[in-house]
């Protein structure tokens, strides 16, 4: 594998073939996705490895100090040989990094292969391809963050530290000097929290940045706008906190500290600068100085890091590992935001050149990611499977007599969609009952009762699926809880309908497919409602047998959300698409009358935008771009269909044409946008009042299933996925497509 080290003697900085690290006990080998390069402490090696050897002495006279302490027990030859030995060796560089686990080692049992991690330690955490890092310098990334802003944990964590140490209230007033990478992320940790923040730095670009990030005021330590800031701010008084994260051999910060700082205010030390305290200035106001240690309680304690014996959290509430695992919460639920950050992603073959161009100033950024190779050094597939549970194989499928007289039917919730998109379709079919709703407010369901003639209405779960008077359950309630109301529905041997998604993970498609084996009722159906268009289905029969493979192009322009959306909820409800994508790949997949075979998935700067691509089994391919930066006058859904000479267009649902040796178009004005949710309902209760098989089959639900959560997987290793599906005997309600 390939390393970036550098030789401190001669300060040359390569990418240097290595041996692969050994997975060993209480840790796991890490295949690095993206690594981060601390423009602050890196660069200052970097810098200094440049150095003569007067000029190294100079920048370390700590080590100046060690060597002169040898030379009296050693001798001046023994120890000239000892430290040029040491300086014309090769030295990693790098300590914070996000990557997928490879193997996991003896005693690990909170990570899997494959889960996304972030790494920290300037020996775990290194710019190279593997690593090994031990438990406590690891922590799992959540669902939904950009593997590119995971690898800012460690960095976070630095920044996490040295707000703590400051110890702000809610309302208090901060001053950070310095608006580097380090200071830019304490200004956001402090906004979090509550706290006005005024920030100092010679660099205009930098003091834009911090402002846009929630700082009140930002400029030039000479500009005299930060002291009249802080003064109209704090009444005259001074900040609460001081944060130093400026490097440099200036006592500039620390005498401007004093000068800013409120009568027993608190200075913490972050980076690394000058501290040359102005012992009257310090004095008079009793100021509070404290250093922060890096990323948190634990770091230097081998003990800790290399042993893995973690601190009780009684005595130790905030340690390296929970500083991890806090950051990267924080950036999943949009606390911090690490993107603005982000001046430049390297590729990892060219990152001698990416160093070189810092430290020469020809590359001006805050942070600098290196971009790993996926599969030049990975040539397995990523295969996503769900197995075929343990208990045996897929049964025969309940046996459904013809009901007579009307479907009767118990909803479970009762919001938004369930009240515009299904029950109106309900509520006028002579041949349906709706006999229960049940919901998590007692007024909700009284709503619902009134509005749609509802028989009953409780919150109580046990009122639909214990009930012998309701043959059919509708699962209309948040993503996260659809496979375990699913389950306990077909349990209860209630045909089921749920809107999508089906599932969340493949833990929870298990969960869904374990009930279906062990209750022996596969009588299932997921709101996939597109294939069931009238139009689209129309424009299908108009292009007639398809001979060879297909392309399509499936443009999704599904807009902003508005910030109190609950779909923002990613690490409880699942990404938007895993919520939204089953409709596109199930439409997809029913134009081309198979199942995706392969995924591979990209994404733009923060995941914004989604270029999704599908293989089927015949050769086609479909391109599925679900983005939410278009212009919103644009229709949200517009398909293409290319094969045989022959194109398939639809737009928006209102309008389709086919382009053949004789073309077919729709009228000029449309009829309506008609999505299907009202033929796919009348398919869904003639299934279940006639015993016949559902819609669709239930292996083509685990198919899109698949596919829709492939794409997560596919955007964390930056490698296609190929789906096995969990069977390939013959679906047992399995009806043709």
């Amino acid at each position: 594998m390939r390393q970036v080290v550098q030789n401190y003697k001669s300060g040359e900085l390569t990418l240097l073939d290595v041996p692969v690290p050994a997975c060993k006990p209480g840790g796991v080998l890490v295949r690095t996705a993206f690594s981060l390069i601390s423009t602050g402490t890196e660069l200052m090696k970097v810098s200094e490895a440049g150095k003569s050897l007067v000029g190294k002495a100079k920048a370390r006279p700590d080590q100046v100090a060690k060597v002169m302490q040898s030379v009296a027990t050693n001798g001046l030859a023994a120890t000239y040989r000892k430290v040029t030995s040491k300086l014309d060796s090769y030295t990693p560089l790098g300590y914070s990094l996000c990557g997928v686990v490879e193997e996991v080692g003896a005693g690990i049992d909170d990570v899997a292969v494959g889960e996304l991690v972030a790494c920290a330690g300037n020996e775990h955490a290194l710019h190279a391809e593997l690593n090994w890092v031990p438990k406590n310098l690891y922590s799992r990334v959540p669902d939904g963050v950009d593997p590119r802003h995971a690898a800012f944990a460690t960095v976070g964590s630095i920044a996490m530290q040295g707000v703590r140490r400051g110890a702000p209230q809610l309302g208090d007033v901060a001053l950070v000097i310095g608006l580097g990478l380090i200071g830019q992320l304490v200004v956001q940790l402090l906004v979090a929290s509550g706290v006005r923040v005024v920030g100092v730095d010679p660099d205009p670009g930098r003091c834009e940045l911090a402002e846009r990030l929630g700082a009140l005021v930002c400029a030039h330590p000479d500009s005299g706008v930060v002291d009249a800031a802080v003064g109209e701010i704090t009444g005259g008084h001074g900040v609460d906190q001081v944060f130093l994260a400026a490097g440099g051999g200036s006592n500039g910060p620390v005498e401007l500290a004093a000068k800013l700082a409120r009568d027993r205010g608190t200075v913490v030390d972050i980076g690394k600068c000058s501290l040359n305290l102005p012992w009257n200035a310090y004095y008079e106001k009793e100021l509070d100085v404290r250093f922060s240690r890096s990323y948190g309680p634990g770091r230097y304690d081998p003990s800790y890091e290399l042993e893995g014996r973690d601190y009780p959290i009684g005595y130790v509430r905030w340690t390296e590992r929970r500083n991890l695992e806090c950051f990267l919460d924080l950036a999943a639920r949009g606390r911090v935001d690490v993107e603005p950050l982000i001046s430049h992603v390297a590729d990892f073959a060219d990152a001698a050149d990416t160093y070189q161009s810092l430290n020469a100033g020809e590359l001006k950024a805050v942070a600098v990611l290196f971009r790993y190779p996926d599969t030049e050094t990975d040539p397995d597939p990523v295969v996503l499977t769900v197995p075929v549970p343990a208990t045996g194989s897929r049964p025969g499928g309940t046996r459904w007599r013809h009901r007579v007289g009307p479907v009767r039917i118990g909803f479970v919730g009762a919001g938004n969609y369930a009240s515009s998109m299904l029950l109106p379709h309900l509520v006028a079919r002579e041949d349906v009952q709706l006999r229960h709703v049940v919901t998590t407010s007692a007024l909700s369901g009284a709503n619902a009762r009134r509005k749609f003639d509802f028989a009953a209405a409780s919150t109580d779960l046990a009122d639909v699926l214990e009930n012998d008077d309701i043959d059919a359950v509708f699962v209309v309630t948040r993503h996260s809880t659809h496979a375990e109301l699913t389950a306990r529905a077909l349990r209860a041997g209630k045909a089921v309908f749920v809107e999508k998604p089906l599932a969340l993970s493949e833990d929870e498609l298990r969960v869904v497919l374990d009930a279906i084996a062990e209750s022996g009722n596969d009588r299932l159906q997921v709101g996939f409602n597109r294939r069931f268009a009238p139009l689209l289905r129309q424009a299908k029969h108009e292009f007639g047998h398809r001979v060879g493979p297909a392309s399509v192009r499936y443009l999704v322009n599904a807009g902003t959300l508005d910030h109190s959306s609950w779909y923002n909820q990613a690490d409880r409800e699942g990404t938007r698409f895993a919520g939204e994508g089953g409709h596109f790949v199930d439409t997809v997949s029913w134009l081309l009358g198979a199942d995706p075979t392969s995924v591979y998935a990209a994404a733009t700067a923060g995941q914004d935008d989604l270029q999704i691509m599908l293989g089927y089994p015949d050769g086609s391919t479909a391109t599925i771009t679900y983005a939410t930066t278009g212009a919103p006058g644009f229709p949200k859904e517009t398909l293409d269909l290319v094969a045989d000479r022959k194109v398939l267009r639809l737009d928006d649902f209102l309008r389709a044409s086919v382009f053949a040796r004789k073309r077919w178009a729709t009228p000029r004005l449309p009829r309506g946008r008609d999505k299907g949710q009202r033929a796919e309902l009348a398919a869904f209760l003639d299934a279940v009042a006639n015993g016949t098989p559902m819609p669709v089959p239930v292996d083509s639900l685990v198919a899109t299933t698949l596919a829709t959560l492939a794409v997560r997987t596919s955007l964390t290793t930056g490698a296609p996925v190929r789906l096995a599906l969990p069977s390939a005997a013959p679906v047992p309600n399995g009806a043709p497509r």
